[in-house]
């Protein structure tokens, strides 16, 4: 059954009150046609619930809007969503990455994350290249992908909206690294469900890291949202030290905008449900409503919590990482590094739910609270353990 607009419908009580699905929901294939962002093919998910985003084929089927009835939840930045042949991966000593950042989820990967680096190219067996320059985040949110299919699927009464497609991070003499990916989300639903799946479809033995740079914007961040998850402790702040209270932001309660305000990232470590689970959100009490991610804490162990709350800029980004904000190198010297030989895959799984309403955001709270409560302090002492990944 469907649950749309206070009654719960059958596919024939949906077919007899239309010609098409498409009245009250579904996927629609467009081209943006202007700016930077022309010639962008565009999928655009609603759901029917007032739940509406877009998912941009050509930037790695990444998420790039996110509404709900009409209000934000996705952050835009000044750089709109640049069309993958201007991207400059190379440009800034490794910062081009900024200027084609935008959207609700940007993913990071697939051999490399978080800040420029220089690596052993040893693994690729090239006279020529002795190493691997990284930009920041690595290349893979400015691949296009190859799509494989879109639109609306009926299992019995269930209605599912999807659209799946790959993208190859390839190159000749390195890395050959495929990801799959598959979007769903219900008719008459409010979630997003993310199936990755990464693939060395070479024969070197290549890195692979992941994360999910999820960003939340005004309306939904405002002077007084929090940030809510179950945190064991924090494990890192970037600015911890004689600074950590400069700004007067804390982990957990959010201001209005600054001009001169200096990012802050820190790595929190969250307790996981029964089924492997874990949950941060960004709550705004006063609009009764939040925005929920989850992930799979095997999967995506380490968490870090981005705040740019710089006038113009305005955003928190919640992300799961398969990595300590220590980065590539860190990764390769502790034995943490994902080695991927021929065939080898590694899957990704991740739900965005909208937490609408007050009686929603108390049961949220309730589940954070059931794992652990997070600390009342805003400033909580970094601990500076990174437990060791290693096993992986």
């Amino acid at each position: 059954m469907v649950e749309l607009y206070g009654r719960i419908l059958t596919r024939r009580d949906l077919a007899e009150r239309s010609g098409a699905l498409s009245q009250f929901a579904g996927v629609r294939l467009m081209t943006l046609g202007d700016g930077v962002e022309r010639g962008i093919r565009v999928l655009e998910f609603r759901t029917g619930t007032g739940l509406r985003f877009t998912a941009l084929v050509d930037r790695a089927l990444d998420i790039g809007d996110c509404e709900i009835r009409g209000q934000a939840i996705g952050w835009h930045s000044p750089s709109g969503f640049r069309h993958p042949g201007l991207h400059e991966p190379e440009g800034e000593a490794g910062l081009g990455w900024l200027r084609s950042f935008s959207g609700l989820l940007v993913t990071g990967g697939l051999d490399h994350i978080l800040g420029p680096a220089e690596v052993s190219a040893e693994t690729y067996h090239y006279p020529g290249r002795s190493s691997v320059r990284h930009g920041l985040h690595g290349r893979l949110s400015a691949i296009p992908a190859r799509l494989s299919g879109y639109g609306e699927r009926w299992e019995d009464e269930r209605c599912v909206l999807w659209a799946e497609g790959v993208m190859q991070q390839s190159t000749v003499f390195g890395e050959d690294l495929h990801l799959h990916r598959r979007i769903e989300a219900d008719v008459g639903g409010s979630e997003i469900r993310i199936t990755d799946r990464v693939e060395n479809h070479g024969f070197a033995r290549t890195p692979h890291m992941l994360f999910y740079h999820v960003n939340l914007g005004y309306p939904l961040l405002d002077k007084g949202a929090r940030f809510a998850a179950p945190i064991r402790y924090v494990v890192w702040a970037s600015h911890a030290g004689p600074d950590y209270r400069r700004q007067a932001v804390g982990y957990r309660r959010m201001p209005d905008p600054r001009p001169d305000f200096r990012e802050q990232v820190w790595q929190h470590d969250l307790a996981a449900d029964d089924q492997g689970w874990t949950s941060a959100a960004l709550i705004n009490d006063r609009l009764g409503l939040g925005f929920e991610i989850r992930t799979r804490k095997a999967q995506l162990p380490c968490t870090y919590e981005w705040q740019n709350f710089q006038s113009g800029h305005y955003t928190i980004g919640i992300e799961p990482s398969t990595h300590h904000v220590l980065g590539d190198a860190a990764a390769r010297e502790r034995g943490e590094m994902i080695w991927l030989e021929h065939g080898d895959e590694r899957h990704y799984d991740a739900v965005f739910r909208l937490v609408d309403g007050a009686e929603a955001i108390a049961q949220f709270d309730t589940r954070v609270t059931s794992l652990g409560s997070q600390p009342d302090e805003d400033y909580p002492a970094p601990s500076n353990d990174f437990p060791n990944l290693s096993h992986r």
